[in-house]
Parts: C-alpha cells; sequence; structure tokens
C-alpha cells in the first residue's frame, strides 16, 4: 500500500514544475492522469537530445528530459481546444480528488475548465494553477520560464562568482524555481486534500515561480529585509560562515587542478580543521577564533588558507578531515555521483521495463517510508499509452465514443 492509494490526479501541466510535482504524487501512489495534446505530447518529449534508445538499438522520440520527471503516470491524449475536448476534462473531472494545470493565465476560463467551473462539477476538487507570476498582481499575464524567475526572483544576484574575480551573474544549473514550485505545489496540495477530507470543501492552490523564488532565497532574503543588506555574488564562499567555500587543493594524479569544499560550520571545527592543517594557532588567533571574527577578517583568513590547502591532495584531506570530524567533500562529475557508494547503498537508481527498452534507468525517488514506501510499478508513459484504458475505466466509454473521438481528432 502506498501513502495516497485512492487520491487520482487529473494532470493538464507540461514541461517541469507541474510534472515534478505529480511525478511525487505519482511516486506516494497516486493515479496520476497526464492529458497530452494529441500528436505532440509534453513540450519535453521532444527536448532532445539524448533520447532513449530501444532494446534494438534505435534512438525513439522519447528524451531524457520528460522521462526524468513523468514515471508511475498515465498518457491520455485529448485535445482541449476542441469542445468534446473540454467535454471529455469535466467528465474526468468528476473522477478526481486533484487537478493541475500550468497554462497561462485566463486559457482555463477561455476553455470552460477552471476553478469555478471544474468545482462546480466537483465540490471536492483541489485546482492547482502553476504560472510564472500567479492568477494576480501587474505580472500576471506574462510568460515566466525558470530562467527568467532565477534572475527576477534575486537568484542570480548572488550565484557567479565575485564581480572582483571577473565573474557575473550566473544561473544554476538545474531548472530550480521550477523544482521548487513543484515542491511547494505538492505540498500545498496534500495540505488541501487534507482539508477537503476533513470539509468536504476543495480550494484553488495559486502557485507562482517567483513566489516560490523569493521564498527560497532564506536567510538571504531575511538578512537584507532584518538588516537592509545587499549581498553580492560570493562565488564558492558562503556569505555568513567563514570557511565555508571551495578551495584548490594539490593537483591530482594526471596534474590537473583538484578542489574540495570545505564547510566549516562552528567555532569547534575550525579549531578541528587547524589542527588537521597543522595550524592549531589560527584557531587561537583573535582574528579567527569566532565565526563572526572570521567574517569579518575573510580576506586575511581565506589566502592563508588556500595556501595551507594547496599543500596536500584531495584524498588526504577528505580521509584526514572526515576522521576529525570536519564536513568536507569532493566536487564529483555526474558520472562520479552515480557510481559514489552511498548514492548506490541509497538505492538512488531504479531500474525500469519501459515499452521500448528492457531496461530504463531513472534518478529514484529520495522519499523513503518505512510503512508506505513509493510506487515503481509504472515506467514514464508512451504518448496516449492509456487513453482507452482510463475513457474506459472511468467514463465506460465503449468503442464507439473512442472511436468517434479519434476520427474528430479529439483523441490519439
Amino acid at each position: 500500500m502506498n501513502s495516497l492509494d485512492g487520491i487520482r490526479v487529473l494532470d493538464l501541466s507540461r514541461v517541469l514544475a507541474g510534472p515534478w510535482c505529480t511525478q511525487t504524487l505519482a511516486d506516494l501512489g497516486a493515479d496520476v492522469i497526464k492529458i497530452e495534446r494529441p500528436g505532440s505530447g509534453d513540450d519535453t518529449r521532444s527536448w532532445g537530445p539524448p533520447f532513449l534508445r530501444g532494446d534494438d538499438g534505435t534512438e525513439s522520440r522519447e528524451a531524457a528530459y520528460y522521462l526524468g520527471a513523468n514515471r508511475n503516470k498515465r498518457s491520455v491524449t485529448c485535445d482541449i481546444a476542441r469542445p468534446e475536448g473540454q467535454q471529455l476534462i469535466r467528465e474526468l473531472v468528476a473522477h478526481c480528488d486533484v487537478f493541475i494545470e500550468n497554462f497561462k493565465v485566463g486559457d482555463m476560463a477561455r476553455y470552460g475548465l477552471d476553478y469555478a467551473a471544474l468545482s462546480a462539477l466537483n465540490p471536492r476538487l483541489v485546482y492547482c494553477s502553476l504560472t510564472g507570476f500567479g492568477q494576480t498582481g501587474p505580472y500576471a499575464p506574462r510568460a515566466g520560464y525558470d530562467y527568467i524567475i532565477q534572475g527576477m526572483g534575486g537568484l542570480m544576484s548572488v550565484t557567479g562568482e565575485r564581480d572582483d574575480q571577473g565573474g557575473g551573474p550566473q544561473k544554476v544549473g538545474v531548472a530550480v524555481a521550477d523544482l521548487f514550485t513543484g515542491m511547494y505545489a505538492t505540498v500545498g496540495i496534500l495540505a488541501a486534500l487534507r482539508h477537503a477530507e476533513r470539509t468536504g470543501a476543495g480550494q484553488h492552490l495559486d502557485m507562482a515561480l517567483l513566489d516560490a523564488q523569493v521564498a527560497m532565497l532564506a536567510n538571504l532574503g531575511a538578512n537584507h529585509l532584518v538588516a537592509g543588506t545587499v549581498p553580492g555574488r560570493m562565488g564558492n564562499a558562503h556569505v555568513n560562515i567563514v570557511p565555508y567555500q571551495v578551495f584548490e587543493v594539490a593537483p591530482g594524479d594526471g596534474g590537473d587542478k583538484d578542489f574540495i569544499i570545505l564547510a566549516v560550520g562552528n567555532d569547534g571545527q575550525f579549531a578541528k580543521f587547524c589542527a588537521v592543517a597543522g595550524q592549531p594557532e589560527l584557531a587561537r588567533d583573535e582574528r579567527f577564533a569566532t565565526n563572526a571574527a572570521r567574517v569579518r577578517h575573510r580576506a586575511v583568513l581565506v589566502p592563508l588558507l588556500e595556501a595551507i590547502l594547496k599543500a596536500r591532495a584531495k584524498a588526504d584531506w577528505l580521509a584526514a578531515l572526515e576522521v576529525a570530524g570536519v564536513p568536507c567533500g569532493a566536487i564529483n562529475r555526474l558520472d562520479e555521483v552515480f557510481a559514489d557508494p552511498q548514492v548506490r547503498a541509497r538505492g538512488m537508481v531504479d531500474r525500469w521495463t519501459h515499452p521500448l527498452a528492457a531496461e530504463l534507468r531513472l534518478v529514484a525517488s529520495p522519499l523513503k517510508l518505512s510503512q508506505t514506501p513509493v510506487r515503481t510499478d509504472r515506467p514514464p508513459p508512451l504518448l496516449g499509452q492509456h487513453t482507452d484504458e482510463v475513457l474506459t475505466e472511468l467514463l465506460g466509454a465503449d468503442t464507439k465514443r473512442l472511436a468517434a473521438l479519434r476520427a474528430a481528432r479529439v483523441i490519439q
């Protein structure tokens, strides 16, 4: 049994924020019905290469991007621009607990699929809208993509090398504004389901990428609101903690530059680091004895540490610091990530049998529940793979109706 057994989600979202949310709900056991446009489906199906190669070695049309955000779902094709498609959605809503969409503000009302219309059909419905800027405010009509939101939401102003080191604004390598919003939406949907369980009343969840990004400024946002500070880019350093950054160490076996992350979180850890480094006097120096002092004297301390750390190789530093209890780590490439013994021990790669490939490897869900483990029975679906199955199961559609819908190009 899974945590969300019995919950059904009608998913009209595409790309990443919405699909990331519904993938999490699906992992937890919800029956997620992914509604896709006939002929093309979710935009990310074509966002490659890389594309999945079938057992015969032929490259398919299933992009890795799509596969990474759509496991444990069922795919139904439906053209919601057609009245017959809109009617199908209304019929399906009567059998669902959650409806999620990420169309532009006003599009759902134009199709007669807005919250007011659908909640009249199903008062318990939890309806989640995901947009760049939300349903209200001066920017509501705008399209808001992750890259734009990272800039407008302040993340790029604090990401990248310092200006005095030749740096400039830099986006994060993964679309984190989308992912933040998807995870916040998951939490909001679960809370709304709990409310509906208690009261019988659904509600509308208005999720905006910009809101989520501003919320995730976390301590930097608090620093500004509490003290008026406007932090700049710190490169790989931390604005409030020293030493907490990347340091170059002695070259690796091939002579290439090598690095470690040193993440000293308190004064005791700094003293332990100094002992391992053979420089215990640094921890007694009043300029460096406390974190507040180290932050104030960052410009003096960091060059000293840079020289010390270059004297020994990565493996030597990591081994010695781990024994001493000083937080540290390597900077792994993705091949090293998936070869890491801890990642392997935690089961962070799942193997699936896909319709096109006997073995498909994907990143696993990080959710580990002792009584209700996540589901792993539905690989990312082919476009429209479950159309007939779902319409027959939920709506009792017979072959005549399915044929008529197919002939009208409402379904594929």
